[in-house]
């Protein structure tokens, strides 16, 4: 695609592309914002060099892209509550890090979010970089015969694991920088098709991940794991994946319903702050789903 009010630079052969020529800190037409749906759209992944903002700005250009998301277990800033403040200090060494397993933003929710947007407001002198992995590729990539019998199932996510009352962060002195407050409320359950439908490009994208995703509907987690650790190590692998080394004020966004992305903990003894957003999705459609939608269109 030519783009008229923004350049776009691919950055990996699986995904992720950088864009400039454009001030995200300042209102934006209809005809950039339209660009930079394109683009992402494209690439799955988005990062922005050299963007100062401060969370007033980036809630607006988060508005660009829909409602902003709900946010749970995690308390967003004062002033500006739909945004996160995700900090790890320099003296928090050996310690997990927020978001530092490979995941799909809040797949726990009946509807999880469908961009997010983080900005970098203090980074080490290295390390502490960002990876994401393409899962349109990954669902092509599988075979045919593994292909159909997923089509037709699907997996129950939880938040339990890191959020709930004996989760990972229901340890204060795990992430204890982060506004993180474990709940009952973790335990919950919802049903995802395994192979999703992407609302917009209308591709298909494997949907289970290794932090959210409990088990394959109708079976119990042990018969349940043989299958679901192929597809986590396939949801990887290098060749479907991009990294983002962050630079002073940049900004990345990523499309959740198309990418999987986990923040490398490798930066102990420094401080590290970057400011997020998300914007609210839709109900994740089955292949099967998706069919009869376009028959019936």
């Amino acid at each position: 695609m030519s783009y008229k009010r923004i350049e776009v630079q691919r950055i990996a052969g699986a995904c992720g592309a950088e864009v400039s020529g454009v001030d995200l800190g300042q209102p934006l037409d209809s005809a950039t914002i339209a660009e930079i749906r394109a683009a992402i759209l494209d690439h799955q992944v988005l990062t922005f060099p050299g963007q100062s903002m401060d969370d007033g700005s980036l809630e607006r250009f988060t508005g660009y892209f829909g409602a902003f998301g709900l946010e749970p277990f995690v308390e967003g800033e004062e002033t500006h509550p739909h945004v996160i403040a995700v900090i790890k200090e320099a003296d928090e060494q050996r310690t997990p890090n927020f978001g530092g397993n490979w995941h799909t933003d809040w797949s726990f929710q009946e509807r999880p979010p469908s961009f997010t947007f983080l900005h970098a407001r203090e980074l080490p002198p290295y390390g502490g970089d960002t990876m994401f992995a393409n899962q349109y590729l990954v669902w092509e990539s599988l075979s045919d015969g593994l292909r159909r019998m997923l089509e037709g199932m699907r997996a129950v996510h939880s938040a339990r694991r890191p959020y709930g009352p004996q989760g990972i962060y229901a340890d204060r002195r795990r992430a204890r920088s982060m506004k993180i407050t474990a709940s009952e409320a973790a335990l919950a359950e919802v049903t995802h098709p395994v192979a999703r439908v992407h609302a917009e490009t209308d591709r298909a994208a494997l949907y289970v991940n290794r932090v959210y995703t409990i088990r394959f509907e109708g079976m119990t987690e042990r018969e349940s794991a043989p299958l679901l650790d192929y597809l986590y190590a396939q949801a990887v692998r290098p060749e479907f994946t991009c990294r983002i080394r962050w630079q002073a004020n940049a900004l990345t966004m990523w499309d959740n319903r198309a990418v999987q992305h986990l923040a490398v903990n490798d930066y102990d003894g420094f401080r590290r702050e970057l400011h997020r957003t998300t914007t609210a999705g839709e109900r994740p459609l089955s292949v099967a789903e998706a069919r009869q939608g376009r028959a019936a269109a």
